[in-house]
C-alpha cells in the first residue's frame, strides 16, 4: 500500500485529498487550522502535528497552497521530512521562481520534486475532473500518475520546472479576462434594456458556448458568488501573470485591465466571494 501524504485542505485540497484516499493509499494531513483535518481523520486518514510529520512518512506528499507565501512557509516546514523515497508534489498556483525554489530545496534533500498546479474550481476537484499541469521530475510524474487520475481527468508532462507554473497563469489569465468581459457585456446588455437572461441564451447558442458562462452566468444573474475559486486568488494569479510578463518583455494590456477590475473588486470586500463576483463592478449587483 503507498503512504500518501497531503497538506493544505481548503477548498481544492480536502476535496482533492477524499479523492486521493480512493485509490486505498494510506494517507496523512495536515492543516494549519486542524479543524480541517476532521472529514479525513474520519474517513481514515492519520491527522500529523507538522508537515514534516506529513512527509518523512509518506512516499509521496502533495501540497495545495493558497499563494507563493503559503507555498513556501509550508514547504519550508516540510523540507525535513523530505528525503530519498519521501518526494514533493506542489500543487499550488504559484509563479516560476517559486516553483525553481522549491525544487532545489528538496534536491538538497536528495527528494524528486514535481509541481503541479490544477486547472478547475471546487466542483471538478470534488468530481476529480481537474486539468492536471505537471513539470519536473519525469520519474515522479509517471509514479505520482494513480493519484494525479484520482484527482484529475486529464494530466500533461511540461517538462523543465516552472513549465507548468507558467502554463497555469496563462490559462487563469485568459479565464480573468473572459469573466471582465463576460461582466462588462452584462452591464451593457442590462443598460440598453435587454433581458440578460436571453443573452446568456445566445452566448450558449453560438461560437461563445462555454462551461464557465454556463454555470456562472445564472449565479451572477442571481447575485450569487458562493466562493468556488475566491476572487483574490484570481487576482492573485493575474498579478503573477503580469510578473511573468514583464520577466519576459510581453505585453499584456488586456490582462492588466483584467487585473485593474479586479483589484476593484477587492477593495469593494469581495475578495473572499467567488472570482465571478468581479461583475459586480461593472453591473453593480
Amino acid at each position: 500500500m503507498q503512504k500518501m501524504g497531503f497538506l493544505g485542505l481548503g477548498i481544492m485540497g480536502l476535496p482533492m485529498a477524499r479523492n486521493l484516499m480512493r485509490t486505498g493509499c494510506e494517507l496523512r494531513v495536515w492543516n494549519r487550522t486542524p479543524g480541517k483535518c476532521e472529514p479525513l481523520a474520519t474517513a481514515g486518514a492519520v491527522v500529523c502535528d507538522d508537515p514534516a510529520e506529513v512527509c518523512a512518512a509518506s512516499d509521496i506528499t502533495f501540497a495545495m497552497l493558497a499563494d507563493p507565501k503559503a507555498a513556501r512557509a509550508v514547504f519550508t516546514g516540510a523540507v525535513a521530512g523530505l528525503g530519498r523515497g519521501h518526494d514533493y508534489v506542489d500543487m499550488s498556483t504559484v509563479d516560476p521562481g517559486t516553483s525553481r525554489e522549491l525544487a532545489a530545496a528538496a534536491a538538497k534533500q536528495e527528494a524528486r520534486f514535481l509541481e503541479a498546479p490544477v486547472s478547475g474550481s471546487q466542483k471538478p476537484a470534488m468530481d476529480g475532473t481537474l486539468v492536471i499541469m505537471a513539470a519536473g521530475d519525469r520519474s515522479l510524474y509517471e509514479d505520482a500518475a494513480g493519484a494525479l487520475d484520482a484527482m484529475g481527468k486529464k494530466a500533461v508532462f511540461l517538462g523543465e520546472v516552472g513549465n507548468a507554473a507558467r502554463m497555469k497563469l496563462v490559462v487563469n489569465m485568459i479565464m480573468g479576462g473572459m469573466m471582465t468581459a463576460f461582466g462588462e457585456g452584462l452591464a451593457l446588455a442590462g443598460r440598453g434594456g435587454l433581458d440578460r437572461e436571453v443573452l446568456l441564451e445566445v452566448l450558449a447558442a453560438g461560437a461563445l458556448a462555454n462551461p464557465m458562462f454556463a454555470v456562472k452566468g445564472p449565479a451572477v444573474l442571481r447575485g450569487e458568488f458562493v466562493p468556488a475559486f475566491p476572487l483574490k486568488h484570481m487576482q492573485k494569479d493575474l498579478r503573477l501573470a503580469l510578473q511573468t510578463g514583464d520577466e519576459l518583455a510581453q505585453p499584456l494590456p488586456t490582462a492588466a485591465a483584467a487585473n485593474a477590475a479586479f483589484i476593484a473588486a477587492r477593495q469593494a470586500g469581495l475578495g473572499d466571494l467567488d472570482f465571478s463576483a468581479v461583475c459586480r463592478i461593472f453591473t453593480g449587483s
